[in-house]
């Protein structure tokens, strides 16, 4: 029995569902990092790379075209080089979220993924030629306000945070302009870094600095682990930007930065003052507008979109 198409609706449901899970993942990965704190953050992402493309080339081999989609995006310079800035910005953003959540910083994290929505529409703007609404620049300049705030009280730019975003923003509009799948684009870019990662490792390993072989069990299970701790969430965020709007993604965002800032101020009690939660106030107001904007824009394209019924004549 043949099934039937899945319709725009059940392709935006279904692209919902696994954003809002990857979101949720995401949110909770600090306590996965955190026992990990004393590997070298370096090392960890090479780690990451190495585990999370032995996963991908297994999973590849139970699609029918998933090497062949490897080919073609590897097939021009032009898509090759797409894909490597893709995995540059994407190891950029692991090696910045993993020494922050080790380093004491999980909130700082969590405002970086809490800026992501803001610079995406900034992305938008700038590499996609998009036209913004004046609410919209209203959401950005208020988050600006509320990051140089940040900037004057602590006397320091919270790099951390704006590394977090630029690079993710980034990333999102690179895999929503990808023509490749979710799995094989991953796939790829892990493909293109791990002769690094494996290179660096190797040297680790030589030198006597490596993890592996010279930490408790519990250390290697999490380190062998973190193929599918960074492949599955990953996978969901590529399937899903493939199905809904970017707008949407950056609604569904949320979920990730406010299980983090939960995270760092009730589990691992990092400092929250006042005058934090000020700068905060101000990109949170700046979510609200931005986030109030889209919804109702999103109705009235829907309402334009309506077909309209004739009216019967008597």
């Amino acid at each position: 029995m043949r099934s039937l198409p899945e319709t725009p609706h059940g392709r935006a449901r279904s692209g919902a569902l696994a954003a809002g899970i990857c979101y949720l993942l995401w949110g909770l990965v600090p306590l996965y990092w955190k026992p990990l704190s004393a590997v070298d953050p370096v090392e960890l992402i090479a780690h990451r790379h190495l585990w999370s493309l032995v996963l991908l080339l297994l999973l590849l081999l139970g699609m029918k075209d998933g090497f062949a989609e490897v080919k073609r995006a590897l097939g021009t310079v032009r898509s090759a080089g797409r894909m490597l800035l893709g995995a540059l910005l994407l190891t950029t953003n692991w090696m910045v979220y993993v020494w922050g959540v080790n380093s004491g910083h999980i909130i700082e994290t969590s405002l970086g993924y809490f800026l992501v929505p803001l610079f995406s529409v900034l992305a938008g703007r700038f590499l996609l030629h998009e036209s913004l609404r004046r609410v919209q620049w209203m959401a950005v300049g208020l988050a600006a306000i509320g990051v140089g705030l940040m900037v004057a009280q602590a006397a320091r730019v919270p790099w951390i945070a704006l590394a977090l975003a630029g690079s993710w923003g980034c990333y999102g509009v690179l895999r929503k302009r990808a023509t490749v799948g979710a799995i094989p684009g991953l796939a790829v870019e892990t493909l293109l870094l791990s002769p690094v990662a494996i290179a660096f490792l190797w040297w680790r390993h030589t030198e006597g600095t490596g993890a592996l072989g010279r930490v408790d069990l519990r250390t290697h299970l999490l380190i062998l682990s973190s193929g599918v701790v960074t492949a599955v969430p990953l996978l969901l965020f590529a399937y899903a930007a493939k199905q809904i709007r970017l707008s949407t993604l950056g609604l569904l965002q949320y979920i990730a930065p406010t299980v983090q800032l939960i995270l760092g101020v009730w589990v691992y009690r990092e400092s929250f003052a006042s005058s934090r939660l000020v700068s905060f106030g101000f990109i949170w107001v700046a979510l609200v507008i931005y986030t109030t904007d889209n919804l109702l824009a999103q109705r009235r394209a829907q309402a334009a979109r309506a077909p309209v019924v004739p009216v019967a004549k008597e």
